[in-house]
């Protein structure tokens, strides 16, 4: 007969500490409850101003941006705004150019507003571009380190863009507030500014909500924000207009009779190569007609070794309508008002301007 398995000793009740008493803990039960009820209600103020009738759109609003002080502001992205197809483009090629600016750094972001934020990444971004170094600290932590490191970048950056017009569509508060729209004007403007390699979008806008508290209620409305504008305000900056611009904006009806005219000009020359231009913008994208229409029109040879015959990236194809603009140069052409990387952007405008300053100058030649 087996014996009965041993029995776990009665653990012993703990002693309740005065703390632990019942009243205790119902009455901190009961302020957790008040406290989460009045987070619960204020965030369901918020949303119900937000999708009251002057604001119809259902928007995500977090937590934190209808949590608001009396006559406080937060500004939010409308939802439909961020699946709008330019804005995500317009998003994903300034966060590509971020990185390859940084790429030596060995700094990825993935966020812009979660990355940029602080000003660190930032600070790396600006010194990159400006070949320059500030005196901040390397890492902060706490909130108002942040922001006097922010604040110190912020005005090396206005010192650089004020003299030059620019409109300074953001603040210290507002970058390190993560707010996605001000951040986009900042990055916006420093890839105007410093010329980078890289096509932005046309005519990006987004709606923004503008949440306020007043009198206790929050009150919301919708505004439009216009993010970039047209191709050449976008790579040209503040330069004056020309009559390109006059073309596309007033009289695209006489735009295919110019695209005629070039067409004729430049096959007169190529077709001594066996070559043929068809289409403009695409054909001159990689600089190689051009090099090779240059030396037609001032009789020589370009050695193949100064160019890249077949550019397989986007860097030998900029090398190479780059190198064309030293030899109009050296043929006593004016510089280019066009960008190489406009031309390797596919962009007509650009493009048009450079061959009808070869036009101008070469038209009688045989």
């Amino acid at each position: 007969m087996s014996s009965a398995p041993p029995r776990s000793p009665t653990p012993r009740p703990r002693r309740m500490k005065k703390d632990e008493s019942f009243l205790g803990k119902l009455s901190g039960t009961l302020a957790r409850k008040k406290k989460a009820r009045e987070v619960s209600d204020l965030q369901e103020e918020g949303k119900n101003a937000i999708n009251s009738p002057m604001s119809p759109a259902l928007v995500d609003a977090r937590p934190e941006d209808t949590q608001l002080e009396e006559n406080e502001e937060r500004t939010m992205i409308d939802p439909t705004s961020k699946d709008d197809p330019k804005f995500k483009e317009l998003v994903k090629v300034l966060l590509d150019w971020v990185n390859d600016v940084l790429v030596e750094e060995r700094i990825i972001v993935k966020q812009l507003e979660e990355d940029l934020y602080d000003g660190q990444v930032l600070q790396k971004l600006l010194e990159k571009l400006a070949g320059c170094k500030l005196n901040v600290a390397e890492v902060t932590q706490s909130e108002i380190g942040q922001k006097q490191k922010l604040q110190t970048v912020l005005e090396a950056v206005h010192d650089l863009l004020r003299p030059h017009g620019w409109v300074l569509r953001w603040n210290v508060d507002s970058i390190h507030g993560k707010n996605l729209v001000a951040i986009l004007h900042l990055l916006v403007s420093l890839a105007m500014h410093f010329r980078a390699p890289i096509r932005l979008p046309e005519h990006v806008s987004v709606q923004v909500v503008v949440v306020r508290k007043r009198e206790g209620l929050l009150h919301s409305s919708h505004i439009s924000e216009e993010l970039t504008t047209t191709t050449d305000h976008l790579s040209q900056g503040c330069q004056h207009r020309d009559a390109f611009d006059t073309l596309f904006d007033h009289a695209p009806d006489k735009l295919s009779v110019v695209k005629k005219s070039l067409i004729t000009f430049v096959n007169k020359h190529l077709n001594k190569l066996n070559l043929e231009v068809t289409e403009l913008e695409t054909q001159f994208a990689d600089g190689v007609y051009l090099v090779l229409l240059m030396g037609l029109l001032e009789d020589y040879f370009v050695p193949l070794h100064h160019f890249f015959l077949t550019p397989d990236s986007f860097d030998q194809k900029v090398h190479n309508v780059s190198f064309a603009f030293e030899l109009m140069l050296d043929g006593g052409l004016k510089k280019p008002k066009a960008r190489p990387e406009d031309v390797v952007n596919l962009d007509l405008k650009s493009t048009l301007r450079v061959l009808y300053n070869l036009f101008t100058k070469y038209k009688n030649v045989e």
